[in-house]
């Protein structure tokens, strides 16, 4: 291309916009492409560019808040609060819905009616804690009361033999010899053999003694002795009465030249302390006696502890717990 075509005249190439035909002022001036006087650009000496001027700008300069604000969508009502939405109503409020089953009340409130499954549970176990309770405290008391009735039940007294059993005694009568002998008779205190300081008394009513009469010890060496008459030898069992001021006491029982031998003469009647009237009750002791006559005898013993008062005596044949 020759330099003469690009001088500063109109439709040099610096001055011309072949693009002009697509800016919006462009178009607006009439420009076009490839026509017009301005060759790519501008047609016309106004849209021409002017030699030594920069092009007028494309750009149009609008003043401050001229340009539209965009438009915001219109917004839906507000549903009243506590009401579904439409779009979310319940299956049953549509037609042909299905209906909503009622749920039951709860039992347990202060008008409602209490007393399901686990109360009658709760009832049942009560009751049967309440019965074992019962149950044990009855069982106790009667074991309690068997072991004071065998507590306050005499016991026999030490033989005077070693060799002789100390067990306890059978309630029947020994099949030793003396079996087939009969009963001796009671003896009241008042007709025995008294030895001082044992005297008469008869202050304490409840003796079964002629004209109440029973026999105080009244310390060491007081003694009754008497003498019985058996037909058989063997084994028998002394019977006695006596009273105990609500206290135990303790003798000696000598059976023909033997060693004395303690004899038990417990508080059996349970006596309150001091009382001698309700303090007469019965003991018991096992003798083994020759046939013919033997020498018994009660007394106050060193280590005794004699305060107790005799009313009466009797044999029976065998080894026996009571006089029945």
């Amino acid at each position: 291309m020759a330099a003469g075509n690009h001088g500063n005249g109109a439709g040099t190439p610096e001055d011309d916009d072949p693009f002009g035909y697509l800016y919006a002022d462009g178009q607006d001036s009439g420009a076009q492409r490839g026509g017009g006087q301005g060759g790519y650009g501008y047609p016309g000496p106004a849209g021409a560019a002017q030699p030594g001027r920069p092009r007028t700008s494309y750009n149009q300069v609008r003043a401050v808040g001229e340009r539209p604000r965009p438009q915001t969508p219109p917004q839906q009502p507000q549903q009243p609060y506590g009401q579904p939405h439409p779009q979310y109503a319940a299956p049953e409020t549509y037609p042909g819905g299905a209906p909503t089953r009622p749920v039951p009340p709860q039992g347990g409130g202060r008008g409602g009616r209490s007393g399901g499954p686990n109360t009658r549970g709760l009832l049942i176990g009560a009751v049967a804690v309440v019965l074992v309770v019962v149950g044990g405290i009855t069982a106790a008391v009667i074991s309690n009361k068997s072991d004071e009735e065998k507590k306050a039940e005499p016991a026999p007294s030490a033989p005077a033999d070693p060799a002789e059993p100390s067990g306890d005694p059978s309630p029947s009568p020994s099949s030793s010899s003396g079996e087939g002998a009969t009963a001796m008779p009671k003896r009241d205190a008042a007709t025995l053999q008294l030895t001082p300081p044992a005297v008469l008394g008869t202050d304490v009513p409840g003796a079964k003694g002629a004209g109440g009469a029973y026999v105080m010890f009244n310390g060491l060496g007081g003694a009754a002795s008497w003498k019985v008459d058996v037909p058989e030898a063997g084994k028998y069992t002394l019977f006695l009465t006596y009273s105990v001021p609500g206290k135990d006491a303790e003798t000696s029982l000598t059976v023909n030249d033997g060693k004395p031998r303690r004899l038990n003469m417990s508080n059996f009647a349970r006596a309150p302390e001091g009382d001698w009237t309700k303090g007469w009750t019965e003991t018991y002791a096992w003798l083994d006696l020759k046939k013919g006559e033997n020498n018994l005898k009660m007394s106050c013993e060193p280590g005794n502890t004699c305060e107790a008062y005799l009313d009466q005596v009797w044999l029976k044949p065998g080894e026996l717990r009571r006089d029945s």
